[in-house]
Parts: C-alpha cells; sequence; structure tokens
C-alpha cells in the first residue's frame, strides 16, 4: 500500500483505520489486535483515535492491546484528537464545548498517552476549531508538546482555511494535514476552497466518514447507488471500495479514514486499490453525487 509522507520521520499509510467504533470490544483485547493484525496484512499501519471516542473508552481499549501485545505499538502510526469537551466526562462541563487553552490541550494528552499506554503520539489533531480560541496560547502548548517529544507532528481536524491560517500564524510547527469530511455524499471540499487551501499548500489531507457514514449502503439516491454497484460488479468488489477509490484517485492524495468492527470488513478494505478510476468514472461519479453534470 503506497504511504504519505507528512514530515520527515512521518508517514501513514494511504488508507487509514479509524477506531471510533472499538468500545464494541471493551472488554476484548484479543478481538481488537484480531482487528489491528487484519489492517497490517493489507499495508494499513495508521490508527485514528480521538479522547472523546466512545465517550471517552476508545483510547484505553488501544491501550489495553498493547498491553497484551506491546510488539505493535511499533507496527502503527497513532493519531490522536482534542479539544471536545462532553458532558459526563472526566471534566466537569454543564455543556458540549470546545477547549482549546493550554491547560486543557496539556491535560487530554497527558490522558491519552497514559490511556493508550504510549510515550509519543505520532499525529496530535485539533478537533474542531475553537471561537473562543486565544491562538497564541494554543500554538505555545501544542509547539511545548513537540519540543518536549510528547507529539511528533501537529495537525487540525474539520478547519477552514480561516481556522487554518489563523493558527498556523502563531505556530512555530508546520501544520502536516486537515482530517475534513469528504466522500461522494459530501463532495463540497472538490467543490469550495477546502480541498484546493491544502493542495496549494502540499498539504495531503485525511478524509472522516469516507461512506458517509454508512448511508452510502441505504442511499436514495437510485442513480449514484446504481452506478456505484455497476462499477463495484466490474471489479468484483463492493460500493465501499469503490467510494473509498474515487477518494484515492484525487491527487491530492486523500487519506480515508474507515471506520469497521468486523475483521472480516477490515481484509476488505484494500479493495479499492483495485478499481481502475480514471477521469471519466471519477465525474460519473461526482454528477451523480451532486445530481448535475459541470457546468
Amino acid at each position: 500500500m503506497d504511504r504519505v509522507a507528512l514530515t520527515d520521520g512521518l508517514e501513514l499509510s494511504r488508507i487509514v483505520y479509524g477506531m471510533w467504533r472499538v468500545i464494541d470490544d471493551v472488554s476484548d483485547p484479543a478481538r481488537v489486535q484480531a482487528k489491528i493484525e487484519a489492517c497490517l496484512e493489507q499495508g494499513i499501519t495508521t490508527l485514528d483515535q480521538a479522547d472523546i471516542y466512545g465517550h471517552y473508552l476508545a483510547e484505553s481499549v488501544l491501550g489495553g492491546m498493547f498491553r497484551v501485545a506491546p510488539h505493535l505499538r511499533d507496527k502503527v502510526e497513532i493519531v490522536t484528537k482534542c479539544g471536545i469537551v462532553l458532558p459526563g466526562g472526566p471534566i466537569r462541563a454543564r455543556v458540549k464545548h470546545y477547549d482549546t487553552s493550554r491547560r486543557h490541550i496539556r491535560t487530554a494528552v497527558e490522558a491519552s498517552l497514559a490511556k493508550m499506554r504510549i510515550e509519543r503520539i505520532d499525529l496530535l489533531l485539533l478537533h474542531r476549531p475553537d471561537p473562543f480560541m486565544d491562538p497564541g496560547e494554543t500554538a505555545r502548548a501544542l509547539d511545548e508538546l513537540v519540543t518536549e517529544g510528547k507529539v511528533r507532528a501537529l495537525g487540525v481536524s474539520n478547519f477552514r482555511p480561516q481556522d487554518w491560517r489563523l493558527l498556523q500564524a502563531f505556530l512555530g510547527t508546520g501544520l502536516v494535514t486537515n482530517q475534513i469530511e469528504m466522500s461522494l455524499l459530501r463532495p463540497d471540499p472538490f467543490l469550495n476552497d477546502e480541498l484546493a487551501f491544502l493542495q496549494e499548500r502540499r498539504i495531503a489531507p485525511m478524509a472522516w466518514s469516507p461512506l458517509g457514514g454508512g448511508a452510502l449502503f441505504s442511499n436514495e439516491n437510485s442513480a449514484l447507488s446504481e452506478l456505484l454497484d455497476d462499477i463495484a460488479a466490474r471489479h468484483g468488489t463492493g460500493r465501499a471500495a469503490v467510494a473509498v477509490a474515487w477518494l484515492l484517485a484525487h491527487p491530492a492524495k486523500i487519506m480515508p479514514v474507515v471506520g469497521t468492527n468486523s475483521p472480516e470488513r477490515i481484509r476488505e478494505l484494500s479493495d479499492a486499490l483495485t478499481v481502475d478510476m480514471d477521469r471519466q468514472t471519477w465525474f460519473e461519479l461526482l454528477t451523480a453525487a451532486t445530481g448535475h453534470e459541470v457546468l
């Protein structure tokens, strides 16, 4: 599987395994290990986490797997996120909110390291742009974590170009990616400034919900569904592989973050690499997704 170099010393696998559903295996580290090994068999080495996944439990589930299979830590890259606070979590909160203060970022990172039983986070993302952010304070906290060796590289998630520019203006460390929602059911980044902004900066993006949260499998857009099934049949695969291949084909080097809790489906993730996605097929799918041809 191809790899994407984000910065010196850090490469991610082209397909990333999303772990937001891993809490289903909260008491079964052997099953978690089987899923990670199924990823590694295909060259999928990058694991995507967040402090709030599974209402603050998902990172601990991964840590439980590393406790019984510590040899796997050196075979994977770990991405995690911070900056969202949920009521009922470890921090007393009356309302869901964002917190990009130095204190919160450092506390969240220390907790993530402890939960996952690791010494360094390979890629730390701010989960959402914070309208109450003090960019100087936020940047100082992030730069400190890199300097201290607790975080290897920095990125963001769901940031619009103006949010990126604001944070980067105060950072000494360069941001290396933006994880945004992109799929055939959410093609907006291809048509507005989100993806072009990153390409201009030679930044490879990550794509969350590349299957539309599973909605592609029950999509009411019959034209898109029929086209996906037709392409899938020609390649002996399924809709998911075609939808992921559509993202992989783009020259921006998009890294889809695909989450499934089935080892069998995990072994099918690399089927996307077998789908021939030429320019006209790519636009056929875009046309079906948007409901109109390009101007």
